[in-house]
């Protein structure tokens, strides 16, 4: 894939995204689609209630435009693209849920936990179901060295915790104005860099349109953000991830790229598995770890900012590691 038309992707992506944007935040708006905000939040929070939610919709059509549009222009729509664009919808439809039940009956809890899993679950398998009709092979690749271990039947067991933990990871992250945003646009534009890598032409142009997407978003939620992507956004793009990191076959390479999202969820599980053995000791501020640097007196911006460095570092060792094996 040339320089020109990985371009032409961003462009696309990110030009649908900002025509799409001022389109969708009014009806948002006039539809009261407002977001609530946790009670046990940061104080500072509570000024974006009511801020427009559900906003995953615009890039979600966009990436979906993109994709089917330059894929067909250069005749690159495989099965993997079907599998890419079933993964993206299924669990942003799920979030699409979450969020409706939020929204309507105005409370911060939506669907429950369950019932996302048993969502998330169901798209998983079939996803795996169809990729194993294109004889998917069931490696997992080592970073850094040359070993793989072939899981076999088992590797559905693996792709559904893939699927479903960076999922719910990329969802915990989404706390502040264009964290997602800005991280996971870096996370798909490494990985879309690894699929040129590997010649997977379809992956590229999934992941460029995912980008470009972003990018466009990120111009109406960056702080202060006149609209969130809520989980409809967040856990579409977390799904999305880690199918990529599957797909190119660097699936463990995800942890480095995606340390960002994997560090959040950490921060969430030692907090809680903290306050249940000290008897309501924690070990952090507050949980996810980005509201623990707010309340530490870092502003938002500042926050966001550094988390967006981290990410751009851990992706550019990424790509390199794998540039160099």
């Amino acid at each position: 894939m040339t320089i020109a038309t990985t371009i032409t992707i961003l462009a696309i992506s990110f030009l649908i995204s900002v025509i799409l944007a001022p389109i969708f935040i009014p009806i948002l708006r006039r539809m009261k689609f407002g977001q609530s905000i946790r009670e046990e939040g940061p104080k500072s929070h509570m000024k974006k209630a009511g801020t427009p939610t559900m906003g995953g919709i615009i890039f979600l059509i966009s990436i979906i435009a993109t994709t089917v549009i330059v894929g067909n222009l250069v005749n690159v729509f495989t099965s993997q693209t079907v599998v890419m664009l079933l993964v993206l919808c299924g669990f942003g439809l799920i979030g699409f849920l979450d969020d409706g039940i939020k929204v309507i009956f105005k409370r911060n809890l939506g669907l429950t936990s369950l019932q996302k899993l048993v969502g998330q679950i169901i798209i998983s398998i079939l996803s795996f179901l169809l990729l194993r009709v294109g004889g998917f092979d069931t490696t997992i690749t080592i970073p850094f060295v040359d070993w793989s271990i072939d899981l076999g039947i088992l590797y559905v067991a693996f792709l559904i915790f893939w699927l479903v933990g960076f999922s719910n990871a990329v969802n915990l992250t989404d706390g502040l104005d264009g964290l997602v945003a800005g991280t996971a646009s870096i996370a798909f534009t490494a990985f879309g860099v690894i699929a040129l890598f590997h010649d997977q032409i379809d992956v590229a142009i999934f992941t460029f349109s995912i980008t470009g997407a972003l990018l466009g978003f990120l111009l109406f939620n960056a702080n202060p953000a006149k609209v969130f992507m809520g989980d409809t956004g967040s856990l579409a793009l977390g799904g999305a991830l880690a199918l990529v990191s599957i797909l190119v076959k660097e699936e463990l390479l995800l942890l480095i790229i995606g340390l960002v999202f994997v560090v959040e969820t950490l921060s969430v599980i030692l907090q809680v598995t903290y306050f249940k053995l000290t008897g309501g000791k924690r070990i952090f501020k507050m949980t996810p770890i980005h509201h623990h640097f707010e309340l530490s007196g870092w502003t938002e911006r500042k926050v966001v900012i550094v988390f967006w460095f981290t990410a751009l570092v851990v992706a550019l060792l990424g790509v390199l590691s794998e540039a160099l094996l």
